[in-house]
């Protein structure tokens, strides 16, 4: 997970561009717009986590950068 490729893809794709390209890494299929990533695990991740930024800043009337904050806070819980 990169924290700088999430912010970059949160920023730059719409929510339509980040489920299509969700539903086409579930399938194994080539992603309609290029995300950055080791393997396609990583891929998704950056997907999944950019698609909760942008949830984020919609519910929360909240920037990217708090929005960012909160994913990693959610991401060390899971993994503690």
């Amino acid at each position: 997970m990169k924290i700088g490729v999430i912010k970059k893809i949160a920023e730059h794709l719409s929510m339509d561009e980040l489920r299509a390209a969700e539903e086409a890494l579930y399938n194994e299929l080539p992603t309609p717009t290029e995300i950055e990533g080791d393997d396609e695990g990583e891929q998704l991740t950056h997907v999944l986590a950019a698609i909760f930024v942008q949830e984020y800043v919609a519910e929360n009337k909240s920037d990217i950068k708090t929005a960012l904050r909160e994913y990693a806070v959610k991401v060390r819980k899971s993994i503690s």
